[in-house]
């Protein structure tokens, strides 16, 4: 099976696109990165895609008629790449029909809650300040609304008596790190079905 063709969509410090720029690296995950986006010129992620040899695509929105029109020009690029899998790691904006119906049912996201649990930003603090005893990471597909997607998978993180909202974002983070970069591995081995709300993860096939 091909490597799996991959856009990764980000705002900030990218520390999920480092984990899946490694996977990809240690040959933990057969995909190719193919493309950053990013809206921040200034983010952090823009230098580590540099090191890594990745093409960029930087732009500032408020440069743009409207949100329609920077994202026909991503869809553009993505189209020439070849590209297969959008994967939203911070990407700070929602995504209208002009990428969306496109990648209907192949742009995914990660989120730092149990949804539907936390919605939108500040996902970690929302979860701490509300007293929870269980938080967790969530990745999904995305669809029109707020982290509304169906969920591909999700994976728990108890808060601990002793945590602090520092301690507990280094394991949310270190989570997101983790599952991300196996969701899409199964994405790339064809093990996953949407249907309706329902995503069914299928068994990994054994080789002949």
């Amino acid at each position: 099976m091909d490597p799996l063709r991959i856009a990764i969509f980000a705002s900030g410090s990218g520390s999920n696109f480092q984990a899946i720029v490694d996977a990809v690296t240690a040959g933990k995950l057969e995909a190719t990165v193919e493309l950053l986006v990013c809206d921040r010129p200034k983010a952090r992620v823009v230098e580590r895609a540099g090191r890594a040899g990745i093409r960029a695509h930087v732009f500032r929105p408020k440069e743009y008629a409207s949100k329609e029109a920077y994202e026909t020009e991503i869809a553009a690029l993505l189209a020439e790449l070849g590209v297969e899998l959008i994967v939203l790691a911070g990407y700070m904006r929602i995504i209208t029909d002009t990428l969306l119906a496109p990648y209907e049912g192949r742009m995914i996201n990660v989120h730092p809650s149990l949804l539907p649990a936390f919605p939108g930003v500040n996902a970690i603090g929302q979860a701490w300040d509300h007293g929870v005893k269980l938080t967790g990471v969530t990745v999904h597909v995305v669809d029109g609304g707020l982290d509304s997607g169906p969920i591909i998978a999700q994976r728990a993180v108890p808060i601990r008596e002793e945590d602090t909202l520092e301690t507990l974002e280094a394991a949310i983070h270190a989570t997101e790190h983790e599952l991300l970069p196996q969701v899409i591995g199964w994405i790339q081995a064809g093990r996953v079905r949407l249907d309706g709300r329902h995503v069914r993860i299928e068994e990994a096939t054994k080789p002949q």
